[in-house]
C-alpha cells in the first residue's frame, strides 16, 4: 500500500477545506503568534501580577512505539512551523493482535472492540499488557480499511503462535517513522490526517506501506474530546 491510498481516508473530507489554524489545531500546536501593538493609553495603572500558578505534572503513558536503542530522534519541527512532526526510528516488540475490517464511520468501535477482545485472551493466558495498544492500517479505499489491533506483551509463550483462533502473536511495527499527535476526538482525526499530508508534501518526504495510531488513554466514544493518539507515518 503506498501513501496515496492512505489518502482515500483523507479524501471523504478534501484537502482545500483545511487552513493554517485547523492544521495547527488538529496536531496539536503550539505556534508562536505574531504579537499586535496595542494602543498606548493615557495613563499606565500600576498592577500587582497574580502569582503563577503551581504547575501540576502529568505523567505520560508508557508507549508501545519506542525508539531504537541509542537512535537519537530528529528535533520536532520549530514552534511557528504547522507540525509537530518528529522523525524516529522503531523497534519491533512482542504483541498479542488479531486483524479486522471496518467502515469508516464504525471505525473506532471496530478498533476499540477488537483491544477489549485481545486483553482479554491475555487475561486467559495470564499474560499482562507491556504497553498501549495500537491500530497498524494495512489498506485503505474510500468506503473502509482493514486493520491489526495489537497489544504489546513482555515476551510471547514460548512454542506459540497464537492465543485463539482469532487472537495471534507477532511483532509491532519497525524502521523509520515520523510521530504526530492527535488530541481530541476520533471524529476529529481526519483534520489530522489532512495536517500530516500537507506536511509530508510540502517537504517532498516519501511515506512507506504503513501508518499506526497508538492511543494513549481510553475513552468510551469517538465523540469525547479527551483521547489522545500519536500518529506514526512509517517512511521509505
Amino acid at each position: 500500500m503506498t501513501f496515496e491510498r492512505v489518502r482515500a481516508r483523507i479524501g471523504r473530507v478534501g484537502l482545500g477545506l483545511v487552513g493554517a489554524g485547523m492544521i495547527a489545531a488538529a496536531l496539536s500546536i503550539s505556534p508562536v503568534l505574531a504579537q499586535q501593538a496595542a494602543p498606548t493609553p493615557a495613563a499606565t495603572p500600576t498592577a500587582t501580577p497574580a502569582p503563577p500558578p503551581s504547575p501540576t505534572a502529568t505523567p505520560s503513558p508508557s508507549p508501545t512505539l519506542t525508539p531504537a536503542p541509542g537512535a537519537t530522534p530528529a528535533p520536532a519541527a520549530p514552534s511557528n512551523d504547522s507540525s509537530t512532526g518528529q522523525t524516529l526510528d522503531l523497534t519491533a516488540r512482542p504483541a498479542a493482535l488479531m486483524e479486522g475490517k471496518a467502515s469508516w464511520d464504525d471505525g473506532f468501535a471496530a478498533i476499540t472492540g477488537s483491544f477489549a477482545l485481545i486483553n482479554g485472551e491475555l487475561a486467559k493466558a495470564g499474560l499482562k499488557p507491556a504497553g498501549r495498544p495500537i491500530a497498524v492500517f494495512v489498506e485503505t479505499d474510500d468506503s473502509g480499511f482493514k486493520y491489526r489491533a495489537m497489544v504489546p506483551v513482555e515476551s510471547a509463550p514460548e512454542g506459540k503462535t497464537s492465543l485463539s483462533e482469532a487472537i495471534k502473536l507477532g511483532q509491532t511495527p519497525a524502521g523509520k517513522a515520523m510521530r504526530f499527535e492527535h488530541r481530541g476526538s476520533y471524529q476529529d482525526i481526519d483534520a489530522t490526517y489532512e495536517a500530516i499530508t500537507a506536511y509530508l508534501d510540502e517537504r517532498g518526504i516519501e511515506a512507506g506501506n504503513l501508518f499506526v495510531e497508538e492511543y494513549l488513554n481510553e475513552v468510551k466514544a469517538p465523540d469525547d474530546p479527551n483521547l489522545q493518539v500519536d500518529i506514526f507515518v512509517l517512511l521509505k
